[in-house]
């Protein structure tokens, strides 16, 4: 006969003789998880493009004419191309061969082999018989493209629709697909029906069952399994370490394992020590997984490119840079750097350890750019504070045509709120909700824009947030109700507050935390009792951070003493105050200038070990130069290595804060030539200390430079200014800076202004800024004060008396100075001619005595 098949060109099949058509009741899949379709087979090229010589191999029987199902199944065993599979069944049509049971099941393996799954399907559903073979090549051809539910409707067709008896081979296949879609009920099922029929003899059901039991999460029965077999192979201890470590019963994977190698005949292989070692990294054990990695490689295996991707997370999220640039070291010598999961990884590891510089070479020189790999780079720019950096790779996305998904949006809208650009944050999320539903905001992004609403105070565009949380029935979810709560309190809308809150039905500790805090920094002292017991109604108890959120609260609303009845009452609770909490305590015991307590904090905090970092550092530099004790700043600031720009900068306003001047102006340029890069807190402290050192050209040199870095001056720079000029003799200048300025001066500069008149005597200019000032603040006693001290220092009597005669009239009286001292663990406030202190008789009857001995001793 004469062959249909050319060595080079091949001819169509007949049209009436073509297997692909899939008209009719046939099921199509058109998509397999991602994975693959039947307009996209599986084989690569080197398959598609078989080689002339394994053709005429293949096709040698039938030009000697040699057809029969054994010829058949040959050449359809060894096809890997599509197109010529096809072929083959074209001939064996027209042959009529395709009756033949065992050549159709070869047919269905060969379009499955090919990634023909709908092809696959069409021949199996035209065969005129179907044996358990047949049954199983389709089962595993759709197990194999993860198409479990596809799987599960054909093995149903088989235990209904034939009359047929189970074998021992297809009990595996039935258990694969029983874990694949978590059936464990009909897992359950079978395992009676192995278990009546005897076929858990055989090693291959008893670990498939395993595997089933496993994946289904019943750790239970898959150890039960495991210990009544008669034999047990490596598959069987492997089925049960991935068992355990798939179900975060990592520890219980790593005895299996440690038996295993006590075990003669079953030594673990790559299998296991691959499966503890993700089941460590994935369930967060990151020390645990890397010291398996090292084990592993003891025992002879070398990690591959999967063990290592999995590693890579663990790494990262330990920040161990050096162990990182180890393994990436191994990466390079093995080769592994094709795989874009481990480019991805070591991006993410350097990302998260700060190393942005190293993670961008990774990402240049090896990356697909993939969309995981852009999204990495820009959650790390913006995690670092490279914003511009994180802004260009999130428009360079669209030009290298990857698509930006959710996390692209969410990690530039959360990276500007984060760093405190919250209109851009919120600019950004407009543009998202204009994209016209392409991608659709999640709660994170809802929360993210909603806590950009509450740092700038926008309501009205907090409620239209709001409103589409509604639309989207997204108002009930926990994280976007804590972030309404927040916003509302922040907006002094307690009302609205208290009604999100309420459409949370199922609320934790956090939201509960959200809603106290925001009564408390609301001032709303009487209801954060009230909301405290509700919350414990509610079966929470207050944490450490309920507590943080109401100090903080007292402390924003000038309640320091309660802030501190409140830290020491802690103490003698269980609940132990944390770095967070000795951190909003030290600024209240600044600002009651009471060192005593603040000494006491200091002490808790070096107890803890607190003291160690930087912020704590600060504002233990900060306490001690507001109650007076420069010798203590100095010492706290120079007893850690670890010095940021906040501690720096604490220190240069305590220098300026104490009124010396000339220190603080070397103190910064030391900060340069260690290279500080100064911010607006900086400038303002050493401007401040030009005032107090006289110095107006270095000031008005600092001034200058502060375009050098970046900092745009503000009111309190300007004031800076104003007032060192004004000092300086210079109140013309001084004046001109106030006019020149780009926005309008208040009355600390007005003030300033007056100021440095009285000293040098400028009545005229004198005049201008007192009457700015009682136009600003008419009811303020010192502004007429000062404008009386400007006519005193002139000589102007006259209008000195017509000063006087006007607070007079308007019963302005001068605010009466305020000391006060501390004494055991309290501060008693004293104002002048004052008797409401509560042992007032005695202290005068004290200061009469001591008043009468002076003038005794000077007479």
């Amino acid at each position: 006969m004469t062959s249909q098949f050319h060595p080079v060109i091949h001819a169509p099949p007949p049209p009436t003789a073509d297997p692909p058509s899939t008209t009719g009741n046939h099921v199509l899949f058109h998509k397999f998880n991602g994975r693959h379709s039947s307009q996209q087979p599986r084989a690569n090229n080197a398959q598609t493009n078989q080689s002339i010589s394994q053709i005429r191999r293949t096709i040698l029987p039938f030009l000697n004419g040699n057809l029969n199902s054994t010829t058949y199944a040959s050449v359809l065993d060894s096809c890997n191309c599509p197109s010529f599979g096809k072929q083959v069944h074209a001939h064996l049509l027209k042959n009529g061969f395709h009756r033949r049971e065992f050549v159709a099941t070869k047919l269905v393996q060969m379009y499955g082999k090919c990634g023909s799954i709908n092809n696959a399907v069409v021949v199996f559903d035209k065969m005129p018989e179907r044996n358990l073979y047949s049954y199983t090549a389709l089962l595993n051809v759709l197990l194999e493209n993860e198409l479990y539910e596809e799987a599960l409707m054909h093995f149903e067709r088989l235990l209904l629709h034939e009359d047929v008896d189970l074998e021992f081979f297809v009990f595996p296949v039935a258990f694969k697909i029983c874990g694949g879609y978590g059936g464990v009920e009909l897992g359950g099922q079978l395992h009676g029906v192995a278990t009546k029929t005897g076929v858990l003899s055989h090693i291959y059901v008893g670990n498939a069952l395993i595997d089933m039991y496993g994946k289904c999460g019943s750790l239970s029965n898959a150890g039960k399994v495991f210990d009544n077999l008669v034999e047990r192979d490596c598959v069987s201890w492997n089925s049960m370490v991935t068992a355990c470590a798939a179900n975060g019963r990592v520890f219980e994977a790593l005895d299996y394992l440690e038996q295993m190698l006590e075990e003669n005949d079953s030594k673990a292989n790559f299998v296991s020590w691959s499966a503890l070692i993700g089941g460590f990294a994935q369930n967060g054990y990151d020390e645990e997984a890397i010291e398996m990695m090292y084990k592993m490689k003891a025992n002879g295996f070398e990690p591959n490119a999967r063990i290592l991707a999995s590693v890579l997370p663990a790494c990262a999220r330990m920040r161990k840079l050096r162990l990182g640039k180890e393994m990436y070291g191994f990466i390079t010598r093995r080769g592994f750097m094709s795989s874009p999961y481990i480019v991805n990884g070591l991006i993410d590891l350097y990302r998260r350890c700060g190393e942005m510089e190293n993670a961008y070479k990774v990402f240049s020189k090896f990356s697909v750019r993939d969309e995981v790999s852009f999204n990495t780079m820009i959650a790390g720019y913006c995690e670092n504070g490279e914003i511009p950096k994180a802004k260009e790779l999130f428009s360079v996305m669209e030009y290298q045509d990857r698509s930006k998904d959710l996390i692209s949006w969410n990690s530039m809208i959360s990276g500007f709120a984060e760093n405190s650009m919250y209109s851009e944050a919120l600019t950004l999320f407009v543009d998202l909700m204009n994209e016209g539903g392409v991608v659709m905001p999640d709660s994170f992004t809802l929360g993210s824009a909603l806590n950009a609403c509450s740092e700038i105070g926008s309501s009205k565009l907090g409620k239209g947030i709001h409103s589409y949380c509604i639309v989207r029935g997204l108002e009930s979810n926990l994280f976007v109700g804590g972030a309404l709560v927040d916003m509302y309190c922040k907006c002094w809308d307690l009302e609205a507050a208290e009604k999100a809150f309420n459409q949370v039905s199922e609320r934790d500790i956090v939201i509960w935390n959200a809603l106290i805090s925001g009564y408390a920094n609301c001032n709303e002292l009487e209801s954060v009792e009230c909301v405290l017991q509700r919350m414990k109604d509610d079966g929470f108890e207050p944490n450490v951070y309920t507590w943080n959120g109401i100090i903080a609260g007292y402390v924003e609303n000038g309640h320091h003493e309660l802030a501190l009845e409140v830290f020491f009452d802690m103490q003698s609770s269980n609940l132990r105050p944390d770095i967070y909490t000795v951190g909003i305590a030290l600024p209240a015991c600044a600002r009651l200038a009471t060192i005593e307590r603040g000494k006491q904090v200091h002490a808790y905090a070096i107890r803890y070990r607190y003291d160690s970092d930087a912020y704590i550092r600060a504002a233990l530099v900060d306490m001690y130069a507001k109650c007076g004790n420069m010798k203590l700043a100095e010492l706290v600031y120079g007893g850690g290595q670890n010095r940021n720009l906040v501690i720096q900068n604490a220190m240069l306003n305590a220098y300026a804060m104490h009124g010396y001047g000339e220190e603080g102006i070397t103190f910064f340029n030391e900060m340069l030539v260690n290279g500080y890069k100064p911010d607006n807190v900086t400038f303002l402290a050493v401007l401040s200390s030009c005032i107090h050192a006289g110095s107006v050209e270095t000031g008005l040199e600092l001034f200058d430079l502060m375009g050098s870095y970046d900092v745009t001056p503000t009111l309190k720079h300007y004031t800076c200014m104003v007032d060192l000029l004004s000092r300086g003799g210079q109140v013309k200048r001084a004046y001109q800076v106030v006019e020149r300025m780009p926005m309008d001066p208040d009355t600390v500069m007005w003030g300033a202004l007056l100021g440095g008149c009285i000293i040098h005597g400028d009545v005229e200019l004198g005049e201008i800024a007192a009457q700015k000032l009682i136009q600003l603040e008419p009811d303020n006693s010192s502004n007429y004060v000062m404008l009386a001290n400007l006519y005193a220092s002139a000589g102007k009597w006259c209008e000195l008396k017509k000063v006087r005669q006007q607070m007079k009239d308007e019963q302005l009286r001068k605010n009466p100075g305020c000391s006060w001292i501390e004494d055991k663990d309290e501060t008693h406030v004293f104002m002048a001619w004052d008797r409401s202190h509560k042992r007032a008789e005695e202290i005068y009857e004290i200061l009469d005595i001591l008043t009468a001995q002076m003038r005794l001793e000077h007479v």
